[in-house]
């Protein structure tokens, strides 16, 4: 059925998932690109799912710990470690009495400029992690003595602050790549044009995934083959273009089953899906449950009962 046919049945759609921005003193005089903040708060903290526009964010926490809602999955954490979050990933977090936390905020564009400088910086960020930081006696140490620096180089304003905040920067992101397991991405051949082409076919995927397009259309768009597509996906992230396009679409659909109020069959339109029925075997395929089924359970864990 076309879509046109159908527009008049859907029902207004549902409250988008809140994005918050980042809380900076006098924002309309500062230019910012990287952000450090401390938070010590006594007793209980949470706050519900949300997002972070046009940033990523580095959350040390230094003691303590608690779970994190990762786009409905409950996540548990414990001091020390660091929690690791991509720009638009849904989350929220409940941390549990007197947790001491530093929290890193790195904009967009400049966090693009310092992944270039290696590939696992790139890898690092294709997805939400915890990264338990006692693998070493003396990493917890190490990695809040980094945080501190940039905090100051940040506040310095003295000569050579820009450049010294990216080195402290690209010291902290290191340890991090140390911290986790990358093993399962192949690194072979993962050059920096590699990474350059996944990043560039990723921007894409977010901007048309709901448009149906073909995997041409994409290769077209950046004026390459499919077989460097493919090539430089698979070497920079470990996946086929078909299964970033997959797992979008399967991001998206998650967030509206469990934050949104559509139907299965708004969401499926939403997405792209003129067949309900296609959607439906699309998501079990690809998450093991049912459109229906995972909404339920998702929603169950999200809101336990009292």
């Amino acid at each position: 059925m076309a879509r046109t046919q159908r527009e008049s049945h859907l029902q207004p759609a549902p409250a988008p998932v809140p994005k918050v921005r980042l809380y900076v003193e006098n924002p309309e005089k500062e230019s910012w690109f990287v952000n450090v903040g401390h938070v010590t708060q006594g007793g209980r903290r949470r706050t519900l799912p949300h997002a972070h526009p046009a940033y990523g964010q580095v959350i040390f926490v230094r003691n303590g710990r608690g779970v994190m809602n990762l786009e409905g999955r409950s996540v548990p954490f414990q001091a020390p470690c660091a929690l690791l979050l991509p720009n638009e990933c849904v989350h929220g977090l409940d941390y549990e009495i007197d947790v001491d936390r530093w929290v890193v905020t790195i904009e967009d564009t400049y966090l693009a400029q310092v992944n270039a400088k290696l590939p696992e910086f790139s890898q690092l960020w294709t997805e939400p992690r915890v990264i338990s930081l006692d693998y070493d006696t003396e990493a917890a140490t190490e990695f809040h003595g980094l945080v501190s620096k940039l905090q100051q180089e940040i506040r310095s304003r003295i000569v050579g602050h820009i450049v010294g905040t990216e080195a402290v920067l690209t010291s902290l992101l290191l340890m991090l790549v140390r911290g986790t397991r990358l093993d399962q991405i192949d690194k072979e051949g993962a050059t920096r044009n590699a990474i350059r082409l996944a990043d560039r076919f990723r921007e894409l995927v977010h901007q048309h995934y709901r448009e149906n397009l073909r995997l041409q259309d994409y290769a077209s768009m950046m004026a390459v083959s499919i077989g460097q597509l493919r090539t430089a996906c698979v070497a920079a992230t470990g996946l086929s273009p078909t299964k970033l396009i997959h797992a979008r679409l399967i991001t998206e659909a998650k967030r509206n089953l469990i934050f949104g109020n559509m139907s299965i069959e708004q969401i499926a339109y939403g997405l792209g899906f003129i067949d309900t029925a296609y959607f439906t075997r699309f998501f079990r395929k690809e998450v093991g449950q049912s459109p229906s089924q995972f909404r339920t359970a998702a929603r169950d864990q999200t809101h336990p009962a009292m």
